[in-house]
């Protein structure tokens, strides 16, 4: 072919992707770009096709932006951009699980594949499938056989297609097996995951035990743009963790089959593996889920190094599942030793260890304080768990929050005064709804202001009411008892300042005796640094803390 045909061929295919990307932004699925500017939001501003009730417009040949002619110039700025690339690739199309390449052939395998369930790839790239099969020039047109893209062999979780998570496990370890088989023994392999579900994430890991890797570490990278719709307030990761693996082979490349590993000694090494690795990732900033997931990698070094682990005496061998158990128990008591300064946070009950772990957790940004446009399947896990929605609070999904309070010992379903469980999801209570436990049946009763007639001002000002006069007038109130826990005291102290009730809160810390406890002072000093900014709770127990030094504790 010459090299003409070869350069109207590139031409031909650079504007059919331009046409992709202007169909993008001219869908009946577009928005008005209400917030970040004019124009119109593209289609895809989550990895979802959701209903539009009222869509936006645009002029394929405005001369503003979202036109024909910027989808050229992105083009274009592309290719100036990746012509610096000296070294040129090939590009294969292939299935994962048959890969064509020989046996211990490269280097490194990098690989970045499907998230779980979370994003349904075959179904959104019908979206663009269907302008490139009628707009793609004829040669590439060769690999658009089906009327829509291949759906069969995905390899996803999707229950409306019969796939589980047994499906997903079967076909990523294929696909791991042979991303081993052309990796030499001595090469490495990396993995990018990014998943909200502990679900997810033991899928992951136990396709790529079952195809013979060993996980030698994990890195929390920023790989998605801030400001996308999906990052906001949402109970994704802020990052997507890349998983180093090794092959688990003998130097000729045979399958290391036979190294049994001891329970005792990989609950032994875990500890310290953790305690090491945690300030190393406090030091780069890395923190909450992030932190978590990015323990991974050295946590399963200890157990992928062997062929199973088993109890000491037995054959019993322990399970993936079992394994992390004890990683999450271990990642708590560190990351709370971080929280509490290198204090011992066992003298605080399990409301307050639990409390701090939790939001220590959404550290990283994974909030869901109820008020943002929630993603498809948390509105249907919501509905079919009844209808009633959980809002406010700090949401996680319930097996996270179930393994961080098994870490510490706690018990979900017997904290009900500070734990919400609907469905698959779990609600740290806000302050303000525990009122009624803290205060008795009525709660806590916020101020009203007290009524004065309209009056003509007078020239001699005998008319004008006393500063004294204009002050909040308070409801009585009726304290049933101090809170059994320190968390409940500190709630209590949040909750009589948020009604203004300085008097009562005085009382409260020096004459009930709150304010003598130091343990409420060290877990109000947590609480202000874990409280997500600008919210109630942050601003009400920085408030308490003014009055330690004042009356003087």
């Amino acid at each position: 072919m010459s090299k003409d045909v070869d350069f109207a061929e590139a031409i031909s295919t650079c504007l059919a992707i331009a046409l992709d990307r202007l169909a993008d932004f001219n869908s009946s699925l577009c928005v008005l770009n209400s917030v970040g500017g004019r124009g119109v939001v593209h289609t895809f501003g989550r990895q979802v096709l959701p209903i539009v009730w009222d869509y936006m417009e645009t002029n394929p040949f405005n001369m503003v932006g979202a036109n024909w002619i910027s989808g050229i110039e992105a083009i274009r700025d592309t290719l100036v951009r990746e012509a610096v690339i000296k070294n040129s690739g090939q590009i294969a199309f292939a299935s994962a699980m048959e890969h064509p390449l020989s046996d211990d052939s490269v280097d490194a395998f990098i690989t970045d594949p499907p998230y779980y369930d979370s994003v349904p790839y075959s179904d959104l790239s019908d979206f663009f499938y269907v302008w490139l099969k009628r707009t793609a020039p004829a040669r590439i047109l060769s690999d658009f056989k089906n009327d829509l893209a291949p759906k069969e062999e995905e390899c996803i979780v999707d229950k409306f297609k019969g796939k589980d998570k047994s499906f997903f496990e079967n076909s990523m370890s294929k696909a791991m097996v042979e991303g081993r088989r052309i990796t030499k023994p001595n090469g490495i392999g990396v993995v990018v995951f990014a998943h909200k579900s502990t679900a997810g994430w033991e899928a992951q890991i136990q396709a790529l035990l079952n195809a013979g890797w060993i996980i030698t570490g994990s890195w929390p990278i920023d790989t998605e743009r801030p400001g996308r719709l999906r990052s906001q307030n949402s109970a994704a990761l802020a990052s997507s963790v890349h998983l180093i693996c090794r092959p688990r082979e003998n130097d000729e490349g045979s399958l290391i089959q036979n190294l049994i590993g001891d329970w005792r000694d990989v609950q032994d090494e875990l500890p310290q593996r953790i305690h090491e690795w945690m300030p190393r990732l406090a030091d780069e900033g890395v923190a909450g889920a992030d932190a978590i997931f990015a323990c991974l990698g050295p946590a399963l070094e200890i157990f992928s190094r062997y062929t199973k682990v088993v109890h000491a005496g037995s054959e019993k061998e322990i399970t993936l599942r079992e394994y992390l158990e004890k990683v999450w128990a271990a990642v708590s008591q560190e990351a709370l030793n971080m929280v509490f300064k290198g204090g011992d946070a066992h003298d605080l009950e399990e409301d307050a260890r639990l409390t701090a772990m939790w939001l220590w957790t959404l550290t990283a940004g994974a909030t869901d304080n109820g008020d943002e446009e929630k993603e498809d399947d948390e509105v249907e896990e919501e509905e079919s768990s009844g209808g009633e929605k959980l809002t406010g609070g700090y949401m996680l999904e319930y097996d996270t929050a179930r393994k961080i309070a098994q870490g510490l010992g706690a018990n979900l379903e017997e904290l009900k005064t500070l734990i919400e469980l609907k469905g698959n999801k779990a609600r740290l209570l806000p302050v303000v709804e525990r009122a009624a436990k803290l205060f008795g049946a009525e709660g806590l009763q916020h101020p009203t202001i007290r009524k004065k007639k309209k009056e003509q001002l007078s020239i001699t000002f005998e008319n004008v009411v006393s500063e004294e006069e204009l002050k909040y007038e308070m409801p009585e109130l009726k304290m049933e008892q101090t809170g059994k826990t320190v968390l409940d005291r500190l709630h209590q102290a949040m909750l009589l300042f948020s009604t203004g009730r300085t008097e009562a809160l005085k009382r409260f810390l020096v004459e009930d005796g709150a304010g003598k406890d130091d343990r409420f002072w060290k877990l109000a000093q947590s609480l202000t640094s874990l409280y997500p900014k600008e919210t109630d709770e942050r601003r009400w127990v920085e408030a308490v803390q003014t009055y330690k030094k004042g009356l003087g504790f």
